[in-house]
């Protein structure tokens, strides 16, 4: 594909690593020089951090791209992609707690278009805030990007946490023969199962996973659902930290999940009822993903050959920011309206 340059200001929409992330992983999809300026200019701290800085430099790895400017703390980077989207073993290690799943999401889709399966190898943070734990896209994203032709697999390794991290997590991608289908999910339909995982590291003497299963199916007991959790006593991780996840699944094939990781003197309790109360809100919208996937959706939809539909519980800035994104590199079709999501793929 013939390079056409282009320039992404990281100070629209979200302003945040989102946009650095993505932005790379689309103009390698795209074939499409990138200059991307502003980087996170309205974060508190402006400019690349450790985990998007590997983030870019794994995408580059992927495709065999060139990449300048790209240092902690940068404000712009000049990316040229490669020509062809390598499989094989590939190791990153983010060096602290940053999210080494937001990683795994920003070289997913050059994988699952890849000419070869690959396997990934990623250190850094499993379970922090304002980044989706590993549960979620273990339980809920990959089941629904199965349905979409792609083969992945996610194991985690070792949980990290913040801020020593050194969690790990292997994802394993083969290449979608034939693309992308689209994922069409017009209606929620009826609950049907509501199931989780509590996890928690060093922590046992506490019953921290105990505590926290134990008051989100209290939550979900209250609102009609048998929920049933999973209590996973960990002693691997560098530290002590907790998290949990949830999932409902339902009777036309919807998956909603929500997730939330453990802080210093955030209780177990707290955690439990802000899960399922998430989760909750999200159905009782009459979405057909929750709040989280329909924003990590996008890029993949907009590879596929077709029209996907969904409905969002709400719309975020990350939502937002990601229809923006694919319409500005790859030239996708997307429309939102009353929280349907449409998104006519290019078909790579």
């Amino acid at each position: 594909m013939a390079i056409k340059g282009l320039h992404i200001d990281g100070a629209q929409m979200s302003g945040s690593g989102t946009i650095v992330r993505y932005a790379v992983a689309l103009s390698a999809l795209a074939g499409r020089e990138l200059h991307l300026t502003n980087i996170r200019a309205r974060r508190d701290k402006p400019g690349l951090r450790p985990q998007h800085l590997r983030a870019v430099e794994a995408v580059r790895d992927l495709c065999g791209g060139r990449l300048e400017g790209a240092a902690v703390g940068a404000s712009e980077i000049w990316f040229r992609p490669g020509t062809e989207f390598r499989g094989g073993n590939h190791r990153w290690d983010i060096g602290t707690g940053g999210s080494a799943v937001m990683l795994a999401l920003t070289v997913l889709p050059a994988a699952i278009l890849a000419s070869a399966p690959a396997t990934f190898h990623i250190t850094g943070g499993l379970f922090q805030d304002f980044a989706p734990t590993a549960f979620h896209p273990r339980q809920v994203l990959l089941p629904l990007l199965r349905r979409m032709g792609a083969d992945i697999r996610l194991e985690i390794v070792r949980p990290g946490y913040v801020p020593k991290g050194g969690g790990e997590l292997c994802l394993e991608a083969r290449p979608a023969v034939g693309g992308l289908k689209p994922l069409v999910l017009s209606e929620q339909g009826r609950t049907e199962s509501v199931s989780g995982i509590a996890l928690s590291s060093h922590l046992s003497e506490r019953r921290v996973g105990e505590r926290m299963a134990a008051a989100a199916a209290k939550v979900f007991r209250a609102a009609g659902h048998d929920a049933r959790f999973e209590v996973t006593e960990d002693t691997e991780s560098l530290q002590p930290g907790a998290a949990l996840a949830a999932w409902a699944v339902t009777t036309t094939g919807c998956i909603l999940g929500s997730d939330q990781a453990g802080q210093p003197r955030r209780p177990a309790e707290h955690i439990g009822r802000h899960v399922a109360r998430t989760l909750l809100a999200d159905l009782a919208a009459r979405a057909t993903v929750d709040r989280f996937a329909a924003d990590q959706l996008v890029i993949f939809a907009a590879l596929a050959q077709g029209e996907s539909v969904y409905r969002a519980p709400l719309v975020t800035e990350h939502l937002e920011t990601n229809l923006w994104l694919v319409g500005r590199i790859l030239g996708a079709g997307v429309r939102l309206e009353n929280n349907v999501v449409r998104i006519q793929g290019v078909g790579l």
